[in-house]
């Protein structure tokens, strides 16, 4: 079980790797957010409350990637555009979270920020995953790096999502807490850059 000096530790590596990465990153960064502004002809950058460590609200920051359409009867559809279907699987729409990083909502490697309805949810010992912060990637962010083309793949994805998906990353995710170890983020990292 991950304890509080490690937790410390964490911190300590995540901020000093975000502060070592952020001025190579801060110039494609700006011209990433131009490019997504002028595509979805909308600010370059979205933010929505996610749960954090402890079961705290948090805004996450990623590159925008869809744009709203008219429809029918005046009903606006979002649908990711070409460049933003290319940021997604490139995971690049997810730069932005070096700023979480920086400020200490996230860290490098850890769960997967969810939405409201998941992780706040969680009761018993399945609440352990909340004792880290959330990470740009981890060990069901890799196992599942094609979650989209999966859920497409069903007839009911929100079921599908929620008693298969979530169901095997809580318990990926309590083993990352319970098994943590500096090794096992740098490997995570590894894996991440390397896919």
């Amino acid at each position: 079980m991950i304890t509080k000096k490690q937790l410390f530790g964490k911190r300590i590596f995540d901020l000093l790797l975000s502060l070592i990465l952020l001025p190579f990153c801060i110039v494609p960064l700006i011209f990433l957010i131009l490019l997504a502004t002028i595509d979805t002809k909308e600010f370059g950058v979205f933010s929505q409350l996610r749960v954090g460590q402890n079961g705290k609200y948090f805004k996450i920051y990623k590159l925008r990637t869809l744009k709203q359409e008219n429809h029918v009867l005046g009903h606006l559809n979002k649908s990711a555009t070409r460049l933003g279907r290319f940021f997604r699987n490139s995971k690049i729409d997810e730069l932005p979270q070096l700023y979480n990083v920086l400020i200490g909502d996230m860290s490098f490697v850890g769960p997967r920020p969810d939405v409201q309805g998941f992780a706040d949810a969680l009761i018993g010992d399945d609440r352990i995953i909340l004792k880290v912060k959330p990470g740009i990637t981890g060990p069901a962010t890799l196992k599942y790096k094609n979650e989209e083309d999966i859920l497409s793949q069903q007839i009911d994805p929100e079921n599908y999502n929620r008693t298969i998906i979530w169901a095997d990353k809580v318990e990926i995710n309590k083993k990352y807490v319970q098994n943590w170890s500096f090794y096992l983020d740098l490997n995570f990292i590894t894996k991440s850059i390397l896919n």
